[in-house]
C-alpha cells in the first residue's frame, strides 16, 4: 500500500533492526528469497523454463540480496552465476558476509573485467543487484558498462528493489538504466517505480514482503500510497463495488450541475454529464448559456439542461457568475468544465463564482477553469471553502498552475501534486500515465490502472463527471478524487480489453464501462 522515497525506507530499515529487533541478515535473507521466488515465477510464466540465472551483482547490500537470490536458486535446482561488478575482496559489512557464504557453498562467480566477454548466451535470465535505493547520479565504470551489455543482451532482466540508473524518488532514468522486464520491489514499492519515465524501465513492478511491518510505515507518517482497491477499501473507507441498498431512490444519490460547453466544444459538457450519471449520481443538470439549448435539446434525455441567461453572446463571458452560483444552490456537487472560452475579466469572473456559490456545494474545476485560476494573480487569497475544490489539470495545465514547465512537473509528480495541494489547500489530481492525486492532509496516492489508449479527446472531460458524481453522492473530496480516478482507469482497462488495439479506444468507451 505504501510508497516511499530512498530516505524513508532508510529509516524504515533502521528502525526494523534497531528498535523491533530484526537482524539485517535476517532481513536480507528474506530479500534474497523473495527476489528468487520472482524469478522462479518469471520461469514459470515462460514457453521455456529459464533455469539459467546469471546475478549481476553491485558491492552494497543491494548486491548481497542478489548473492543470497544466487543461493536460493541453486537450491531450486538453477544454475547460476555471480558476475561481481567489483573486486569481491574489497566487500565489507553484509555484502562480505553473503559473498563468503556463496563461497563456501562453491557457487561459481567471478569478477567483471571489460577485456573478458561475458557469455550471455550461456543464460535464460538475469538479476540485476547491482546498484540500490542509496545510489545517486549516473552509474560509471564498470557498473555502467555491465548495464548497457545486460540491456543490448536480449535477456528477460529482473531488477532487485529498483533498476540500476534509476532515482529512486523521482523516477528519473540516468544514462545508461537497466531496462527490466520486472522489478522485485522490496518490503514497499519506491517512488521512483511509480513515476515516469522510471515506471517504463522497472517494467512490471512486484512489491515482496521482506518482513519489515507495515505499521512502521504508519508510524513514521508515510503518506504515500498505491492507489488500488485495498487502499480504497482500507485506507479510504470507500467500497469500490458501489453496492446499494434495495429502498434507494433517485435523490439518494445527489445532485451534479456540469457548468460546460460552447458552440465549438458542446460534447464536453455532455461527456462530463453521461459519465457523471455512469459514475452513479441521481441527477444530473447541464448548463449553458441559453443561445447553445435549442440545437442540445434531445442530444442527453437523462439530464435536465438549463440554459443560463447570456446577454445574447452565447458565451460563458456573457453569464453573470451570480446566476451560476444561484443555479448551484441545493445542488449537491458543482462541475465548471471545458468550453467557457476566454474573455476580458474572466479570472474575476470565476472567482466571484467561487465566492457566490454555496460554500456547501462541492466543487470542481477542470480544462478552461484551470487556465483561469493560473491567470489569477490573487488566487491564493481567494476564500477557503468548507470543503476542498478539486482541480484536474493535466501536465501543461499543471506547469501553467505552477508557474514552471511541464519538464519540471513530470521530474517530480508527486513532490509538484503535494506542493501545489498543502499551499492551497486543494485535491489535486495530476492527470497523466499514474495519475497522482494529492490531498491538502498531505496523503498522496498514486493510481497503477489505465492504458495509453485512454489518451484521446475527451477523457479527462469523463473523469470530471465521474469525480462529480462521486462528490454529489456524499464521498469527502479526497475520498472522490481517488476512486474516480481508480474507476475511471478500471474502466478504460475493460473498454481497451474489448478492442483490437487500445489504440482505437475513444472517450464514450469509458463511459460505457463505467
Amino acid at each position: 500500500m505504501y510508497i516511499v522515497t530512498s530516505e524513508e525506507m532508510r529509516r524504515l530499515d533502521q528502525t526494523a533492526i534497531r528498535d523491533i529487533g530484526i537482524p539485517a541478515l535476517v532481513l536480507m535473507e528474506n530479500a534474497g528469497r523473495a527476489v528468487a521466488e520472482e524469478a522462479m515465477a518469471m520461469s514459470r510464466e515462460s514457453v521455456t523454463p529459464r533455469k539459467r540465472w546469471l546475478i549481476l551483482a553491485g558491492k552494497g547490500n543491494n548486491g548481497a540480496d542478489g548473492v543470497v537470490a544466487a543461493r536460493h536458486l541453486a537450491e531450486a535446482g538453477c544454475d547460476v552465476f555471480v558476475l561481481y561488478a567489483d573486486d569481491p575482496a574489497g566487500f565489507t559489512g553484509e555484502a562480505a558476509v553473503q559473498r563468503d557464504i556463496a563461497s563456501r557453498l562453491g557457487l561459481p562467480s567471478g569478477a567483471y573485467s571489460s577485456g573478458s566477454p561475458i557469455a550471455w548466451e550461456r543464460f535464460d535470465g538475469v538479476i540485476e543487484a547491482l546498484l540500490g535505493t542509496g545510489s545517486r547520479g549516473a552509474p560509471r565504470g564498470a557498473y555502467a558498462a555491465l548495464i548497457r551489455e545486460a540491456n543490448e543482451s536480449g535477456l528477460p532482466i529482473l531488477a532487485v528493489d529498483i533498476p540500476s540508473g534509476l532515482d529512486a524518488d523521482t523516477g528519473e532514468t540516468h544514462e545508461p538504466c537497466i531496462s527490466a522486464d520486472r522489478t522485485a520491489a522490496l518490503a514497499f514499492a519506491k517512488r521512483g517505480l511509480v513515476q515516469p519515465p522510471g515506471a517504463d524501465a522497472a517494467g512490471t513492478v512486484v512489491v515482496k514482503p521482506i518482513g519489515i511491518p507495515a505499521m512502521l510505515a504508519e508510524r513514521q507518517g508515510i503518506q504515500t500510497y498505491r492507489l488500488d482497491e485495498e487502499t480504497l477499501r482500507i485506507r479510504l473507507g470507500v467500497d469500490p463495488s458501489r453496492e446499494r441498498p434495495a429502498d434507494s431512490h433517485k435523490g439518494t444519490y445527489g445532485h451534479v450541475l456540469v457548468a460546460a460547453g460552447s458552440h465549438a466544444m458542446s460534447g464536453a459538457g455532455l461527456l462530463s454529464a453521461r459519465a457523471a450519471l455512469r459514475g452513479g449520481c441521481g441527477l444530473v443538470t447541464w448548463a449553458v448559456p441559453e443561445r447553445l439549448v435549442e440545437p442540445l435539446i434531445g442530444r442527453f434525455p437523462e439530464a435536465m439542461l438549463s440554459g443560463l441567461p447570456d446577454q445574447g453572446t452565447g458565451g460563458w463571458g456573457g453569464v453573470r457568475p451570480e446566476e451560476l452560483a444561484k443555479l448551484a444552490t441545493g445542488k449537491d456537487a458543482l462541475v465548471i468544465r471545458p468550453g467557457l472560452g476566454r474573455w476580458e475579466g474572466d479570472s474575476i469572473w470565476l472567482r466571484e463564482v467561487w465566492h457566490a456559490a454555496d460554500e456547501s456545494v462541492p466543487l470542481l474545476l477542470d480544462a478552461d477553469a484551470l487556465n483561469l485560476i493560473a491567470d489569477a494573480s490573487d488566487f491564493a487569497s481567494w476564500r477557503r471553502r468548507s470543503s476542498p475544490p478539486v482541480l484536474t489539470p493535466h501536465p501543461g495545465e499543471m506547469a501553467r498552475l505552477c508557474g514552471s514547465s511541464i519538464r519540471e512537473v513530470q521530474r517530480d509528480r508527486i513532490g509538484a501534486a503535494r506542493s501545489y495541494a498543502l499551499r492551497h489547500q486543494v485535491v489535486l489530481v495530476l492527470k497523466g500515465s499514474r495519475t497522482v492525486v494529492a490531498a491538502p492532509s498531505g496523503n498522496v496516492y498514486v493510481n497503477g490502472n489505465g492504458n495509453a489508449g485512454m489518451a484521446t479527446a475527451g477523457a479527462g472531460d469523463v473523469l470530471a463527471g465521474v469525480i462529480g458524481s462521486l462528490l454529489a453522492q456524499g464521498l469527502s473530496a479526497e475520498q472522490a478524487a481517488a476512486s474516480g480516478v481508480w474507476l475511471h482507469g478500471a474502466a478504460g482497462d475493460r473498454a481497451a480489453a474489448r478492442r483490437i488495439s487500445p489504440a482505437s479506444l475513444i472517450a464514450g468507451d469509458i463511459i460505457d464501462e463505467l
